[in-house]
């Protein structure tokens, strides 16, 4: 390979992309990564599991991309399951490592945050580390468990330390993300950069709306996302009982799209909040469906409460609600409202009573909404596009291949 460093160019380079939580083109933002990279000049492979009804085929060449899938069966039954999905990842990964051949970039996205021990071996063989860290894994365990800061927090904090010391570039999806890496992470300024996810624009144009979808409503309400118990979907259902009950509000359908490890028991629990006429759960739906829904909608929901975790994150639901230009009730969590600004309300944290109240103040004021809902596009085409990341993201690929505090270059 050649032996300068690697430079912001990419024809002739090789960047390798590992992910282990989502399947590839799937994983949104990597595979905007993967194209902003490609369009670069650079060679991109990806080793990523293979989904459960898309992206199934063991190994494919998208656009240009080339993806290498390996079987994977997600944790249950607590810390063991982890242990043999985490496993089984990182033995796969190892072997299609082997397949892929030298490269120039190792490009690792947590959760979780072991992949660091496959980079490590790259590194060992001249390529580069970039760290993408779309999740805090310490602050979701802390709110995705409720265990406290026991004997597997510590692990999990111990391993994401070995992965910043490793990595010679970090991307962080906001500046709290970067202020940990910063902080915990005891990296310098010039090698952490934001790099923020956006919705693809090309996938969120608006259609005319559907009358239908609303079941015989005047309004439709959605909620899009991940259905975990950390999402808040159960926060969502019991502001939309007391929707009902305390304000006196039927005027409206509700639907849930998405699923997750949480989903049959927030179906459950619109059950026994007796919302199973007012209230749809479609599961994972095409993108053709996804803009039909969204294009209807009245109003979004970001239920998403308070914690460790969802008050630093910046949620991919809220940015794709903005790029339909619909507007938003939220709780009130700091990267909630440097993502969305004036394009939602925000209740309290965790208010189920206040939230259900903005829900009726947006229902009943439709020149608000039209005024949220341009708000949100505009922030999404300008501040939040994703034309900004890339800039970004090819800044972090140059700084990687430049000399380290030492003055060495990479080894080749």
């Amino acid at each position: 390979m050649p032996g300068d460093a690697i430079s912001g160019d990419g024809p002739g380079r090789r960047a390798l992309i590992l992910v282990e939580n989502l399947s590839v083109p799937f994983d949104r933002r990597v595979w905007q990564e993967c194209t902003t990279l490609r369009d670069a000049g650079w060679t991109v492979h990806v080793i990523c599991p293979r989904g459960s009804k898309r992206d199934t085929e063991p190994e494919a060449v998208i656009d240009g991309v080339r993806i290498h899938r390996y079987p994977l069966r997600a944790a249950t039954g607590g810390p063991a399951g982890y242990l043999r999905e985490y496993g089984s990842a990182l033995w796969h990964t190892a072997r299609l490592i082997r397949k892929v051949g030298p490269v120039d970039v190792v490009h690792a996205c947590n959760p979780p945050d072991l992949l660091f021990l496959p980079a490590l071996w790259l590194k060992r063989r001249g390529a580069r580390f970039v760290f993408d860290q779309h999740d805090l894994v310490p602050e979701l365990y802390l709110s995705r468990f409720g265990r406290g800061e026991d004997l597997l927090y510590r692990a999990v904090c111990a391993l994401e330390r070995r992965t910043y010391r490793a990595a010679d570039v970090v991307l962080a999806t906001n500046e709290s993300y970067r202020d940990v890496a910063l902080r915990r992470g005891g990296k310098r300024p010039e090698d952490v950069f934001v790099v923020r996810s956006a919705p693809a624009v090309e996938r969120f144009q608006p259609v005319p709306e559907e009358t239908e979808l609303k079941r015989g409503r005047p309004h439709l309400l959605c909620y899009l996302g991940v259905m975990g118990p950390q999402d808040g979907v159960d926060y969502a259902l019991r502001s939309l009982a007391r929707l009902r009950d305390e304000l006196g509000r039927t005027d409206w359908h509700a639907v849930f799209i998405g699923s997750g490890d949480a989903f049959d028991a927030m179906v459950e629990l619109s059950r026994r909040l007796g919302l199973t006429e007012q209230v749809q759960f479609t599961g994972r739906i095409p993108d053709a469906d996804l803009v039909r829904y969204l294009s209807t909608a009245d109003v979004c929901l970001s239920p998403d409460p308070r914690n460790p975790l969802n008050d630093v994150s910046t949620m991919n639901k809220v940015l794709e609600y903005m790029a339909m230009g619909r507007p938003i009730v939220s709780f009130d969590l700091k990267e909630a409202r440097v993502s969305a600004g004036d394009a939602a309300v925000y209740a309290p944290a965790d208010d189920e009573a206040e939230f259900a109240k903005l829900i009726a103040l947006l229902l009943d004021d439709p020149e608000k909404r039209t005024r949220m809902g341009k708000i949100g596009q505009e922030r999404i085409s300008g501040p939040l596009s994703w034309r900004n990341s890339q800039t970004s993201l090819l800044a972090a690929y140059a700084s990687a291949g430049n000399p380290d505090r030492s003055g060495k270059r990479p080894r080749r």
